[in-house]
């Protein structure tokens, strides 16, 4: 069966999550898929907009909608953005050039991650679309600095700051499938890689893929006993608000901070004069325990107070939680498992297959709510 036809079978993102556990090994599935600690938290940012219940209104004219709107400060086709997520091309060889395509060609924005398989410039040169670059904040202050410029000279139109990771999440899953980054064979993992075959002469095919824009960084991973993640070994604990006023004053595009969870957290970003936030845990693999991103964006957007727009991710996972997340105050959402389920379940037609799946419930969603634009999904849709 062709990737595309494969593709087509699938008829919402939990589809499409199915079909990527069925090609992946265990342990790159769960890397994908999992949280930090007992996963309280991943699995509250999914409960949280399902207990968002919606109040419909009727007799509107629905007949053409149009799903078009200003997103940090640009427009896009739908109110949404990729978020940015690494060590995609372990899933599937080409994984983040065949996200960046779909989100060029559906007219959304696109948000490489530092911990990515692919270069800045690779990206840059495949996707034509607006490009934002998610800046991790390393501990080797020259090689960030190296990565923000290669993003300017690359004309990504943003730059993203991720606040929510100083140290690793301890991410059980990983420790006992004997995963870490770069990947470390051991007697357990590859007899799991050997379990699936398809993945693994794809592999073979491509070579073992890198960090690219990291890996040249000395690695400290302490070994495979120690309960800390390979994630986040890399990172600065001490990056402070001076640290993130250094860059805003260096950075003269858009500025976008990753990981807002506190009204008082907004409101000090706004006055530092951030042009965006969003509300995240990180998907749950961070604080285990740490409110769902649809509990606490009613108060980051009190804080914010219509000074800068408030973006939200962490379980989105239906069109229809695009319309709960904007009626609750957010300008959009961000996706991060949806489109990489999407590419390692069937590639270049998986990521487009995942944004089309969305679109087509926003669509409907909107419809049945009685709206025909983005702007009309206003808070007196919500049950309270």
């Amino acid at each position: 069966m062709s990737l595309v036809k494969k593709a087509q079978r699938a008829f919402s993102i939990d589809d499409l999550r199915l079909m990527s556990q069925a090609r992946l090994p265990r342990s790159i599935f769960e890397f994908f898929d999992g949280g930090a600690e007992q996963e309280l938290t991943l699995r509250d940012n999914l409960a949280a907009f399902q207990r968002v219940r919606l109040l419909p209104k009727a007799l509107n004219d629905v007949s053409v909608v149009d799903t078009t709107c200003n997103l940090v400060g640009g427009r896009s086709s739908l109110p949404i953005a990729v978020a940015p997520t690494g060590a995609l091309n372990f899933g599937r060889p080409g994984s983040d050039i065949a996200i960046a395509k779909a989100a060029t060609a559906m007219g959304i924005p696109y948000t490489l991650s530092t911990s990515a398989t692919t270069t800045i410039e690779d990206i840059a040169n495949t996707a034509s679309g607006r490009l934002w670059f998610q800046a991790y904040i390393l501990s080797n202050k020259e090689k960030l600095a190296a990565l923000i410029e290669r993003a300017r000279v690359a004309e990504y139109e943003g730059l993203m700051i991720t606040v929510d990771l100083p140290v690793g999440g301890k991410r059980e899953r990983d420790f006992r499938n004997q995963l870490s980054f770069p990947m470390k064979f051991t007697p357990k993992n590859v007899l799991g890689f050997a379990s699936k075959p398809l993945w693994a002469l794809a592999m073979l095919a491509s070579g073992i893929p890198a960090l690219e824009n990291i890996k040249e960084l000395k690695e400290n991973n302490p070994g495979g006993k120690a309960l800390v993640s390979s994630v986040g070994k890399n990172y600065d604990p001490a990056f402070s608000w001076a640290d993130l006023q250094k860059i805003r004053d260096k950075w003269s595009r858009k500025l976008i901070v990753k990981g807002v969870m506190r009204s008082a957290d907004a409101d000090r970003l706004a006055q530092m004069g951030i042009d965006a936030i969003v509300v995240s845990n990180h998907g749950g693999r961070q604080l285990d325990g740490a409110a769902a991103t649809m509990d606490a964006l009613p108060g980051v957007v009190e804080g914010a107070a219509g000074r800068l727009p408030v973006l939200v991710d962490g379980g989105v996972r239906r069109g229809v939680d695009v319309v709960k997340a904007i009626a609750s105050g957010a300008q959009g959402v961000l996706i991060g498992r949806a489109t990489l389920f999407g590419a390692h379940a069937a590639g270049d037609a998986g990521a487009k297959r995942a944004l089309d799946i969305l679109k087509d419930e926003l669509i409907r969603s909107m419809q049945l709510c009685g709206v025909k634009s983005i702007n009309e999904i206003t808070a007196d849709l919500l049950l309270k």
